[in-house]
């Protein structure tokens, strides 16, 4: 367990997400951008299958929403996230912080609140940075047709060992 603020255990493995003050809850956000790209779910196995559009508002190379303040004024189903409703949002992707600390899990290695800079989501190909653009009212088929299969994200670089003494 990585340990910060002079052996304290980090926030999110130390409170639920009920007990988060807001700027905690917010900083969960890694900014991979998923949860604002378009789902279409299967109504068979209810597999759902990400598209590479996304909402009106999303904003592909900043890969954060455009207008976060406004965004539930201008987006019909533009869901708030909360800590009673992250546990049945299966569509959330497997890597979503939310999801993972609702399930007593860690953050990844490139989250930023565990790499310290909010690049490695990217770096790591964790995140829809420029690989999508918004949605403008398709039917299903088309949006069918734009169904992408994403790449896992990168596994942590190894870690640096200290180079070995000799006598």
């Amino acid at each position: 367990m990585k340990k910060t603020n002079g052996g304290a255990a980090p926030f999110w493995k130390s409170k639920t997400l009920e007990e988060m003050s807001e700027p905690e809850w917010e900083s969960l956000c890694d900014g991979c951008g998923k949860c604002c790209v378009i789902g279409l779910e299967d109504a068979d196995t209810a597999e759902i299958y990400l598209t590479d559009l996304s909402c009106a508002l999303f904003d592909a190379g900043a890969c954060g929403c455009g207008d976060y303040a406004n965004r539930f004024d201008k987006i019909d189903d533009c869901t708030k996230l909360t800590p009673k409703n992250v546990p049945d949002l299966y569509w959330l992707p497997e890597t979503c912080a939310y999801r993972l600390v609702a399930q007593g899990r860690d953050l990844y290695w490139w989250h930023p609140l565990k790499s310290g800079d909010p690049e490695t989501v990217h770096a790591a190909g964790a995140s829809v940075r420029g690989k999508v653009k918004p949605e403008r009212g398709q039917k299903v088929r088309t949006l069918m047709k734009h169904i992408v299969n994403y790449p896992e994200p990168a596994p942590a670089p190894p870690k640096k060992r200290a180079p070995r003494k000799t006598a």
